[in-house]
C-alpha cells in the first residue's frame, strides 16, 4: 500500500466526517426553523444526514462496477450501527427507547431487511427493485413528517438544547445553513470517491475481497457520523435521539441508499453469494434481536450494550478469519454456534418473559 493510497483513505474518512457534520448541522437547523419535532429530526434529518456517506459510497461504487462494496457498505453499516454504536452509546449511559420506536421503527427495520433479502435472492438489486425501495423511503419519510405535524407541542427548548437553534429565522440564518448543506454534500461526494478508490486498492494489495472491505473498513468509516452523533446524544442526555438516529439510518440505508444505487447503476447492483447466505441474514437476525432488548423496560442497559458490542467484535473476527482462510475458523464457528448463540437466545427469552410478567403485575 503506497503513501498516496493511505493518504486518500485517511483524507476520505476526514472529508466524510466533516461533510456529514456540516450537512447535519445545516439540515437540522433548517428543520427546526420549519417546526419539525426533535424526535422526528433524529429519525429523519439527522439519521439521513449521517447516512449520506453510505449513499455517496454505494452510488459511486455502483457506477465504478464495485457492487460488493456498495452492498457490503450498507449491510455492514446496519450491523455496525445496531451492535457497535448502540452498544457503545449504552455503555456511556443506558439508552431510553421510545414506545414509537418499538411499535413502528423496529418492525420497519425488520421488514425492509427481509425485503432486501428477497430482492437479493436473484443476485441483483435491479432498477425495479431500486424504484420499490426508494418509493418506500419516500413513504416512510412523509409518514414521519405527517406525524410530526400532528404534534401540538413543538418543544422549542429541546430544539435549542439539541441543535443550538435560538429562534432566528433571518435570511442570513437560512443562507448560512443552506451553504452548510451544499458544502457538506460536496465533501461527502469527494470523500466517498477517495474512500472507495483507496479501499479497493488496499483490498487488491492484500488479496482481500471487496465484500470484506465494504463490510469492515468502509462501513466503519461511513458510520463514523452515526457513531459520533449517537454517543454525543447519549452524553448530553438525548438518549432517545441516539436510538432514533441509528434506526432511521438503517431504514434509510436499505430503502434510499440501495434504492438509488439500484436505479442509477447501469446493470443494477450485483449481490454476492456471501452476502445472500451470511451477511444479510445476520443483519436480519440483529434487527430481530432489537425487539426483546428494546422492550425490556423500554431501555438498553449497559449489560445489553456490552452484549451488542461483543457480538460486533465476534462478527468482525469471523469475517477476518474467513477472509484469511484461517485454520481456527471451524473451531471459532462451532464455539459461536454451540455455546455463545444458544446462551444469548436463552438470555433474551428470559428477559422477555420477565418483562411480560412484570407488565402483567403492574396491570
Amino acid at each position: 500500500m503506497s503513501i498516496i493510497t493511505f493518504a486518500l483513505l485517511v483524507g476520505g474518512l476526514v472529508l466524510l466526517v466533516i461533510g456529514a457534520e456540516l450537512l447535519v448541522s445545516g439540515a437540522s437547523k433548517v428543520a427546526a426553523i420549519l417546526g419539525i419535532s426533535p424526535l422526528i429530526i433524529g429519525l429523519t434529518v439527522v439519521a439521513y444526514g449521517t447516512s449520506a456517506p453510505e449513499m455517496s459510497v454505494s452510488v459511486m461504487s455502483g457506477f465504478a462496477g464495485r457492487a460488493d462494496i456498495a452492498v457490503g457498505n450498507v449491510v455492514g453499516s446496519n450491523i455496525l450501527n445496531t451492535l457497535l454504536i448502540l452498544g457503545l452509546s449504552s455503555l456511556v449511559a443506558p439508552l431510553i427507547v421510545a414506545k414509537q420506536i418499538i411499535r413502528s421503527d423496529v418492525p420497519i427495520v425488520i421488514g425492509v431487511s427481509v425485503l432486501l433479502y428477497v430482492f437479493a435472492l436473484d443476485g441483483t438489486i435491479s432498477k425495479v427493485d431500486g424504484v420499490i425501495l426508494f418509493t418506500g423511503a419516500i413513504v416512510y419519510t412523509l409518514s414521519l413528517l405527517y406525524q410530526s405535524r400532528r404534534q401540538v407541542s413543538q418543544e422549542n427548548d429541546e430544539f435549542e438544547q439539541e441543535y443550538g437553534f435560538d429562534g432566528d429565522r433571518s435570511s442570513l440564518t437560512w443562507l448560512k445553513n443552506i451553504i452548510f448543506i451544499v458544502v457538506g454534500s460536496g465533501m461527502l461526494v469527494l470523500g466517498s470517491d477517495w474512500l472507495v478508490d483507496s479501499a479497493t486498492a488496499i483490498a487488491r494489495s492484500f488479496g482481500v475481497s471487496d465484500l470484506l472491505i465494504g463490510l469492515t473498513i468502509v462501513s466503519f468509516g461511513t458510520s463514523l457520523p452515526e457513531l459520533a452523533t449517537s454517543i454525543m446524544a447519549s452524553i448530553r442526555g438525548e438518549r432517545d435521539i441516539a436510538v432514533g438516529n441509528v434506526l432511521g439510518s438503517n431504514i434509510f440505508n436499505i430503502l434510499a441508499v440501495l434504492g438509488v444505487a439500484g436505479i442509477l447503476a447501469p446493470q443494477g447492483v450485483a449481490v454476492s453469494e456471501a452476502a445472500i447466505e451470511f451477511n444479510i441474514p445476520i443483519a436480519i437476525a440483529v434487527a430481530f434481536a432489537c425487539l426483546p432488548i428494546f422492550a425490556s423496560g423500554n431501555r438498553i442497559d449497559r449489560w445489553e450494550g456490552l452484549l451488542f458490542t461483543f457480538y460486533y467484535l465476534a462478527y468482525t473476527t469471523y469475517l477476518v478469519l474467513d477472509a484469511l482462510n484461517h485454520e481456527t475458523l471451524p473451531i471459532y464457528s462451532k464455539v459461536m454456534l454451540l455455546f455463545v448463540l444458544p446462551l444469548t437466545i436463552v438470555t433474551l427469552v428470559t428477559v422477555t418473559v420477565q418483562e411480560q410478567r412484570s407488565r402483567r403485575r403492574k396491570n
